[in-house]
């Protein structure tokens, strides 16, 4: 058994900070690294990418809707050619600070509703994947398994990445539980910690409702704004490894 674990880092701006970059990056697999659109700041964005350079942690571009004030968790009706640019231009601004730390990035995830969004709609779904395309056809796009976004990337050629939740609450047709409803983030450690490896070891999680539903996932994600989100990491990381699960990036 092999999964990557993914977190999201570089969500601070200028003096603020929000969670604790340097302790998850000696934990996770992979930094889905905040581009400056819903959060994150240039030189934020090169201090992890040279963190993450160091600790041989895969760097991915986190991109979302240009929403600083909602940290990028609120929908945003956008023209799709906007989008296609916003999220190229995200791509590139990490590129330049991956390069600048001897590495590059190596693939893109959506952030908050900008995530939610292109799981459901097409048109959205379809401008991610092609600003993807024009930067780098091989960069692999994670995101939520059959959704509009897998159906987006096959569409425009680019490899997608299925992922799944710990810390989130999944509707019975496997979409993630709105984060306005209640029960949407799972902050016992324990359930958190039970369901990675539920998805690592078995690829289901029990649904809101109590049934069982399968979730492929070849990356598994920890918010790295949950509170005590390092010592979830932590726990998780040991008991995929008790499990005899490897812990690797997806991507090379």
């Amino acid at each position: 058994m092999r999964i990557d674990l993914n977190a999201d880092l570089g969500e601070g701006f200028g003096i603020w900070r929000l969670g604790d970059d340097e302790q998850l990056l000696d934990v996770v697999t992979s930094a889905n690294v905040a581009c400056g659109f819903h959060a994150g700041d240039p030189p934020t964005m090169r201090r992890i990418c040279a963190l993450a350079a160091d600790r041989g942690v895969a760097i991915g571009a986190q991109v979302g809707y240009r929403d600083l004030a909602g940290f990028g968790r609120r929908r945003i009706e956008v023209d799709p050619a906007e989008l296609e640019a916003e999220v190229l231009y995200q791509i590139g601004a990490l590129e330049g600070c991956a390069r600048a730390a001897g590495t590059r990035v190596r693939y893109v995830k959506p952030h908050g509703a900008l995530y939610n969004t292109a799981a459901d709609e097409r048109g959205v779904a379809d401008a991610v994947a092609s600003a993807i395309a024009l930067f780098d056809r091989g960069l692999p796009l994670l995101g939520l398994p059959g959704s509009a976004l897998e159906a987006a990337a096959a569409a425009a050629g680019v490899p997608f990445v299925p992922e799944a939740f710990a810390d989130r609450a999944y509707r019975p047709d496997g979409r993630l539980v709105a984060r306005g409803e209640p029960g949407a983030v799972i902050d016992d450690p324990y359930e958190v910690v039970a369901r990675a490896a539920a998805f690592a070891v078995q690829h289901r999680v029990t649904a809101s409702d109590g049934s069982t539903i399968t979730v492929e996932a070849r990356s598994l994600c920890v918010h790295g704004d949950t509170p005590g989100a390092v010592y979830l990491a932590r726990e998780i990381r040991r008991t995929l490894v008790d499990a005899g699960t490897t812990l690797a990036p997806f991507t090379t």
